[in-house]
């Protein structure tokens, strides 16, 4: 007859330390957010994946630099990579890293009230400008009454937009209110709160005898609350 093994609970000290281990392991992951830079990228990331080359550009980056911290995000396994031709395209290495990123940019905005006004200056909202939630827009798509343009790169649009919009990246904007529809109002919308995109374009539009409001919220938080995405590419990466 077998006897079965139990476990053994271990010395105080040798629970104490495995413990420790578990944070060690949360730490990890503290320690790669704790970087303005590994957090911007990110917020780029959670668009869609792109090459090195690209999240450089777009971060005001250095190559070697960017490189370096999106090695520290892969280490805490953040982000993910895989190889498309000569590059190496990055992305989100699972959906939990978005909603971790809002989370952090939910608690800074609760707790630290110098946010608001740090973003204010970034943005420069203008007081006339009055904003768009998403039950309003999603009623107003419903029945045809808004014109919704996403202000994002084309790539990001590809990879992931409201259903319903159009894509007039930040370059566009002004060539592209020429033919804008001038019966119905538009929306501009781009990555999310701290996206000047959307407000760009705008007072752009505004300045060309346009209706025009902005939706605060980008994709990621349209989806999170269980509104339509579309997508028009299986993948990225493009620079």
């Amino acid at each position: 007859m077998s006897v079965r093994k139990t476990p053994s609970s271990g010395s105080a000290a040798d629970r104490s330390a495995a413990k420790r281990r578990i944070y060690e392991q949360f730490a990890r992951i503290g320690k790669a957010l704790g970087s303005a830079t590994r957090l911007e990228l990110l917020d780029l990331l959670s668009q869609g994946e792109r090459s090195v080359e690209a999240l450089a550009r777009e971060a005001s980056l250095e190559m070697a630099s960017a490189s370096q911290h999106l090695r520290a995000l892969a280490a805490a396994r953040l982000v993910e990579t895989r190889r498309e031709g000569q590059r190496i395209v990055y992305r989100i290495a699972d959906p939990s890293v978005v909603a971790l990123f809002h989370a952090v940019r939910a608690a800074a905005k609760a707790q630290l009230a110098e946010l608001d006004s740090v973003a204010q200056a970034y943005l420069q909202r203008e007081d006339d400008f009055e904003p768009i939630d998403q039950s309003e827009l999603a009623r107003r798509l419903r029945d045809g009454t808004v014109v919704l343009i996403d202000v994002r790169p084309p790539e990001e649009f590809a990879q992931g937009h409201i259903r319903g919009a159009i894509n007039v990246p930040p370059g566009d904007v002004s060539a592209w209110a020429a033919k804008a529809p001038r019966k119905k109002e538009i929306v501009a919308y781009c990555r999310g709160p701290y996206c000047v995109y959307s407000m760009d374009a705008a007072r752009t539009l505004r300045a060309k005898g346009l209706r025009v409001r902005a939706l605060p919220d980008g994709v990621n938080e349209w989806g999170a609350a269980g509104r339509p995405v579309a997508r028009t590419a299986t993948h990225g990466g493009r620079s």
